[in-house]
């Protein structure tokens, strides 16, 4: 089978029953992806297909034939991190590392979500542009476990990379990339 990874073109021969979790770990040395709970409870294995986020231990490799797949490796260019490794870095949104990689191609998954207007199970107003709130935020990463407790930090590297600032009790929203909102205030909840 042959499939994109991180914007190159791989082929592999493959046990039909091969995860693209182990295929990436063992067959491509793509060891960012994580292998937490192996059952997608954990989130560590999380990458994008087609952009969308997926745990990859729950996706047979042979199902991604032809399609592509962006790995924590694949987030930032070849010397420079991307806006959203760098906010993670600058919020102290890690601590042990384990669970980062699947939580920043989740957060990079969720972030284009917002983008492309897409509702979650806490949004207001399915009519508006979702507005990134903390509670957006927490409710669109709930799939991402972090043992070490780095939610505040994780939250706030996200709404960094979104654009979205705290200023004294009113949140200022500059707009997601992608977004037709640009700019609002509205009373922090």
């Amino acid at each position: 089978m042959t499939f994109e990874v991180n914007g190159a073109s791989r082929a592999v021969v493959l046990d039909n029953r091969t995860t693209l979790l182990d295929t990436l770990r063992e067959h491509l040395d793509l060891i960012g992806a994580k292998k937490g709970c192996d059952h997608g409870q954990c989130g560590s294995c999380t990458v994008l297909l087609d952009g969308r986020r997926v745990k990859s231990c729950l996706v047979f490799a042979v199902t991604v034939d032809g399609r592509s797949v962006v790995t924590v490796e694949g987030l930032a260019g070849s010397d420079e991190l991307s806006p959203l490794q760098a906010a993670f870095i600058a919020q102290d949104a890690f601590q042990c590392g384990y669970c980062t990689p699947g939580q920043l191609c989740s957060a990079r998954g969720m972030l284009d979500e917002v983008s492309h207007g897409w509702p979650s199970a806490v949004t207001d107003d399915l009519n508006a542009p979702a507005e990134l709130t903390d509670a957006e935020i927490r409710e669109r990463m709930a799939g991402n476990l972090c043992r070490c407790a780095a939610y505040p930090h994780i939250v706030a590297a996200v709404r960094e990379t979104a654009g979205v600032r705290e200023t004294t009790g009113v949140r200022e929203t500059a707009g997601v990339r992608g977004s037709t909102a640009g700019a609002t205030r509205t009373a922090t909840r």
